[in-house]
């Protein structure tokens, strides 16, 4: 890979550092309002405040990964994801059915998630990047459970709301 095509993806790979951050931001956006209006899904409430605890830590490794470039967050990407996640939220606490739609954005979310993780570990790579590594690995570890645990409990959660 020759400099001009190394610099250009470690431009990217920090882009993609500051646009992770203010998706992890939006998460929490959407999360945390979801927590404070579950009432009759108690599983749910608590793995909600369990993965708002694992993204606070991911927005931490992120700001620290981004120390390591030299780099900062970009406030304003975090601000404008931050307000789009609390409209969504917002949106599905109107219907009857918010804890479906929620359940389907929650994992709709955790796999694109996934998918930024995947793509910054194989950059971060591609440039020698091999510190940040085990940081956006734990990170992508955390969603994956996260994914793994809304499947599995979807078919629960809608007969639950289907009993209610």
């Amino acid at each position: 890979m020759d400099a001009n095509a190394k610099s250009e993806t470690r431009s990217t790979f920090i882009t993609g550092l500051r646009n992770a951050h203010a998706m992890e931001n939006q998460a929490l956006s959407i999360m945390r309002p979801q927590v404070e209006r579950i009432e009759n899904y108690p599983q749910v409430a608590e793995r909600l405040r369990v993965h708002i605890a694992e993204t606070e830590g991911q927005i931490k490794r992120l700001e620290s990964l981004l120390e390591g470039v030299e780099e900062g967050t970009s406030t304003i990407e975090d601000a404008v994801m931050s307000a789009v996640g609390s409209a969504a939220a917002m949106g599905h606490s109107m219907a009857g059915d918010e804890i479906l739609k929620n359940s389907f954005a929650n994992f709709a979310f955790e796999n694109y998630e996934i998918a930024a993780y995947k793509s910054l570990i194989t950059l971060g790579r591609v440039i020698g990047y091999t510190q940040a590594a085990d940081s956006l690995q734990q990170s992508l570890e955390e969603e994956l459970a996260m994914a793994k645990w809304l499947e599995h409990n979807l078919e629960a959660v809608t007969m639950q709301f289907a009993h209610l």
